[in-house]
């Protein structure tokens, strides 16, 4: 008798029944077959996990990280509609998007240093520099982002402010490097918002590591339809050009990589973006994110429905971050997320002919 934490765990063994003595006659077929053909020794085997215990182990984050998530979608986006702003003459578009910019990724970097626990750990990540982590490189590009947002934000603040800040001779040099900051944080506003898909790509969570190839591409477009939605609510229509139309193309981005995502994705693996909490916010982030477009197309140039078809695609992005996120833990709670997908690799391998590549494709 075994003494273990886990007993309670272990499933009922069935009742066995005794065989019957005596030989059996020689016209009497077998009890397990007709006679016809061969019979396993054993019965096919459903799988289940060892004492019904998760296979692999879900990611420790809670709420923080989605939200770190959909903040840096902001910040970048943020960023880019100010280098726009900057480029083509629109000073209210440029301040707004500059300080949308700051306030997202200093939000965003709150939410992430708390889920680390230790403000010394997110500095630990800058110890290094690992190309083939997703993690430190994308440390790397929040800090320079983060540097390129600080000074043209607070150029914008000095300048609001009347040149009032306690700044002295650093004020000259804040003009000159105004423009040049702006244009770096645009740089890695790309890559900051798809390096966190390629983050969630990288782990084994099942659902999330299925769709690693097109994530990035939903993150981006998520990205747009954020900043854009921000943009529209904070700034006057008669300077939300670019705005509308990045709003536009996050929108028709974001649908198209969704659905190309779900459809390459294993169908198991893709069941939890379409199931419980996870498929509720993804349902209602396609939903506002298209009539936030059709309401950006006919009737951007209007302040109020400006305002709501902004805020229809701010939600939007917020509902496909989140969702995405929770997917992602749902698949990794049930091992059949993770085992189905295997054994249809497997069987596909063993189709194509691969069969002398590892053990576990052998015939």
């Amino acid at each position: 008798m075994t003494l273990s934490e886990f007993d309670s765990f272990r499933p009922s063994e069935p009742v066995r029944r005794r065989r019957r003595e005596g030989k059996r006659g020689p016209g009497r077929r077998p009890a397990n077959g007709d006679g016809s053909r061969e019979m396993p020794m054993v019965p096919e085997q459903e799988f289940s996990s060892y004492y019904g215990r998760p296979v692999v182990k879900a990611a420790p984050w809670g709420n923080d990280v989605a939200a770190y998530l959909f903040l840096g979608g902001v910040a970048a986006g943020s960023a880019l509609l100010g280098l726009g702003g900057q480029l083509s003459g629109r000073p209210t578009l440029r301040r707004n998007a500059r300080l949308s910019a700051l306030a997202a990724v200093s939000a965003g970097t709150v939410a992430l240093v708390k889920d680390l626990g230790r403000p010394e750990r997110f500095l630990h990540m800058l110890r290094t520099f690992k190309v083939t982590s997703p993690m430190s490189v994308g440390s790397w590009i929040l800090s320079a982002f983060s540097a390129g947002a600080g000074v043209s934000a607070v150029a914008e603040i000095d300048r609001m402010s009347g040149s009032r800040l306690p700044l002295g001779p650093l004020r000259n040099v804040l003009r000159a490097v105004e423009g040049p900051a702006g244009f770096e944080a645009a740089v890695f506003a790309g890559p900051l918002a798809a390096y966190t898909a390629v983050l969630l790509g990288d782990t084994a969570t099942p659902t999330w590591n299925a769709a690693h190839e097109e994530l990035p591409f939903v993150f981006v477009s998520s990205a747009a339809l954020a900043s854009a939605g921000l943009a529209m609510v904070t700034t006057p229509v008669r300077e939300t050009g670019p705005a509308r139309k990045l709003a536009v193309l996050g929108v028709l981005g974001e649908v198209a990589a969704m659905k190309v995502m779900e459809q390459r994705m294993d169908p198991v693996a893709a069941e939890p973006l379409h199931q419980g909490k996870a498929g509720a916010m993804l349902k209602w982030s396609e939903r506002l994110a298209v009539a936030g477009g059709l309401g950006t197309l006919l009737g951007g140039r209007h302040r109020g429905a400006a305002a709501v078809s902004g805020l229809a695609l701010l939600t939007a992005s917020a509902l496909t971050r989140f969702g995405v996120f929770e997917a992602g833990l749902a698949s990794a709670r049930d091992p059949r997320y993770t085992i189905e997908p295997q054994k249809t690799r497997l069987a596909a391998r063993r189709a194509a002919g691969i069969t002398d590549d590892a053990i576990t494709t052998g015939g």
